[in-house]
């Protein structure tokens, strides 16, 4: 009791750690005197035994949830409800921690403190995971790269001014791709000739492209009536691929031509230049979320979870880990969230769940009971020496 009681004060301050409890039970029992049922002349009479001392019934692990403890390092998880990350030695030893302090080695590698990996699925190359794999350990390389995305389409909506004179013009600067990535200027100039009517032109880094149509046209309620979709075509970077794309005026973010000033710009593109690896992020289920230079983010791998039946079944082993024994069941493998598996929650770690009043209390009943027990030894070492006296 005292060993286990040690234990728990020593670990009060361990990240993940799980208490244990022990019981006891009576040892075997020496019978005096058999027990007898009653019959015509005598009751029935109980049986006389002695017994002979005391032993370990179990010692057993208490998977109470700990508290959490914020750290501010996003690579910190703590599981609120049941469950187990899987940890791998690199030699195939796989074991299960709560402990949930990780970080990232030299190669990108998601590891322990103690240089084991954690366990889940890599997303392929468009971020999609398919957790029905077997579990591999987890890589996040930091010079991972998004290709780039030529520029496919630009929304253009606003208004043009209705109070433009003939033969004035109005701009609007747009940012595309092509399909290298490099960032490009595309100036679309709308020069007014009529009465709710303009002809479009348009350059790409002061090179000329050509629209068609290349005019739009207005309702007198200032709504477009002509051709909602303009094609933009021939120009073709150094090193890259023809740049083609569709300018939209004609959707929810139309284009209109309303009295003031000229306020058309682009509501939406598509396109982007090449992205590098500056930061991430993990969900509370696991999954390990990387952001870019270029604004974009990408699925980069989940971190899987076990769950086991009978928790306390499992054998202790260094680092704060568990393996698996005959009694606890094989591991449930899956994800966060899923079956009774808990969720995790990132920049926080889970503290041991010793009860330090509990553990306090237990040893001054520990105490109680040796020093009863040293009393018992004294008593009968003295009552034998009276007996050794009355035979002298």
């Amino acid at each position: 009791m005292m060993d286990v009681v040690g234990n728990n004060i020593s670990n009060v301050n361990t990240a993940g750690f799980k208490a244990s409890t022990v019981t006891f039970a009576e040892s075997i029992s020496q019978v005096l005197r058999g027990a007898a049922g009653n019959s015509v002349d005598r009751a029935g009479i109980n049986p006389a035994q002695i017994g002979l001392g005391v032993k370990v019934a179990q010692i057993e692990g208490v998977f109470t949830q700990g508290a959490s403890q914020a750290t501010g390092r996003n690579t910190d998880l703590a599981i609120q409800g049941d469950g187990f990350y899987i940890v791998d030695d690199g030699a195939g030893g796989r074991s299960y921690t709560r402990l949930g302090s990780f970080t990232f080695d030299e190669l990108g590698m998601l590891a322990t403190g103690a240089g084991s990996f954690v366990q889940g699925w890599q997303a392929d190359s468009t971020g999609v995971i398919d957790d029905n794999t077997p579990v591999e350990d987890l890589q996040i390389p930091l010079g991972q790269v998004i290709d780039p995305i030529q520029t496919g389409e630009v929304t253009l909506g606003g208004s043009l001014s209705s109070d433009t004179a003939i033969g004035d013009i109005a701009t609007s600067s747009i940012e595309v791709f092509d399909s290298l990535g490099v960032s490009h200027e595309l100036m679309i100039t709308f020069t007014k000739v009529a009465l709710n009517d303009w002809d479009m032109t348009a350059t790409i880094d002061t090179s000329a492209v050509t629209l068609v149509p290349a005019s739009v046209q207005f309702d007198t309620d200032g709504q477009l009536i002509s051709s909602a979709t303009l094609a933009a075509s021939g120009y073709t970077p150094p090193g890259a691929s023809a740049m083609a794309f569709d300018i939209e005026l004609g959707s929810s973010l139309r284009l209109v031509q309303f009295g003031g000033d000229s306020t058309m710009e682009a509501k939406n593109k598509d396109g982007q230049a090449i992205g590098n690896l500056t930061g991430f992020s993990i969900s509370d289920t696991g999954i390990i979320e990387g952001q870019f230079s270029n604004g974009q983010s990408k699925t980069l791998g989940q971190i899987a979870m076990a769950s086991f039946s009978n928790p306390a079944g499992l054998l202790r082993s260094s680092d704060s880990t568990f393996q698996t024994s005959v009694n606890s069941g094989e591991p449930l493998i899956g994800l966060s969230g899923s079956g009774n598996r808990g969720l995790m929650s990132s920049g926080t770690l889970e503290m041991s769940n010793v009860d330090l009043s509990r553990e306090f209390t237990n040893l001054i009943i520990a105490q109680r009971g040796f020093q009863a027990n040293s009393r018992v030894i004294t008593t009968t070492d003295e009552l034998l020496a009276d007996l050794v006296n009355i035979k002298r």
